[in-house]
């Protein structure tokens, strides 16, 4: 079974996937790692991508969907894999159904849904620490001390992707590029939508509800 996730930023895709990946035993593929991993590595698409970007050039989408298919070809993700953005567009979708197979029948989108506004709210939250890079929030997870880590005591600050305007700008490319996605797979009959809000404990209970019958859960 391929689960390819979707929701705008902020709507906890990365949070539910490793949680997912936790109790399925299907792995956890995210593109955002998938190219570090090669750019770390010197690999070929690696180096190819590196260069693209070097020129100032977006990444094609045959670069990244040959990123994909080779990380799907590991045997890991013989029984399937949690996908992580990917597909990003509907170029990268038909991609994906012929990696699936014929008629993708072992292939379910996901749809975290939440409002711009949570989503904003959620991101700008985020605090990283200087010293240990632990994550905190101001208001899902706060430290004690407020913009002091509670693990190592350093300090406390926001990411500049983390910022609003930022993140305005990165809802907005999702709408453009990647919304468009939760149309097709309904079209395809192969859409669930989960309401994201809440907490992350509460959001993981309706996917699991949701995804009963589809995927195997070890106990957490």
């Amino acid at each position: 079974m391929y689960l390819i996730f979707l929701g705008a930023p902020g709507a906890g895709k990365g949070t539910q996937v490793e949680r997912l990946a936790a109790v399925s035993g299907l792995p956890h593929v995210s593109t955002g790692n998938l190219f570090r991993e090669n750019l770390q590595q010197r690999t070929e698409l690696g180096l190819l991508a590196e260069s693209i970007m070097n020129a100032g050039d977006l990444v094609p989408d045959t670069v990244t969907i040959d990123m994909v298919r080779d990380r799907l070809s590991q045997p890991d993700c013989a029984g399937g894999a949690l996908l992580d953005g990917f597909p990003r567009n509907l170029i990268q979708a038909d991609a994906m159904a012929e990696l699936a197979g014929a008629g993708a029948a072992t292939l379910q989108a996901v749809c975290l849904n939440l409002d711009d506004t949570e989503c904003m709210n959620r991101i700008t939250g985020r605090r990283q620490c200087r010293d240990c890079s632990q994550i905190w929030h101001i208001r899902f997870a706060p430290p004690q001390v407020d913009g002091v880590c509670d693990q190592c005591s350093g300090e406390l600050y926001r990411r500049d992707d983390d910022n609003p305007a930022t993140v305005e700008r990165r809802i907005l490319a999702y709408y453009r590029e990647t919304a468009p996605l939760v149309g097709y797979y309904h079209a395809l009959r192969r859409l669930l939508t989960v309401e994201a809000d809440g907490t992350p404990d509460q959001v993981a209970i309706r996917l699991r509800e949701a995804l009963a019958g589809l995927v195997e859960f070890a106990p957490e």
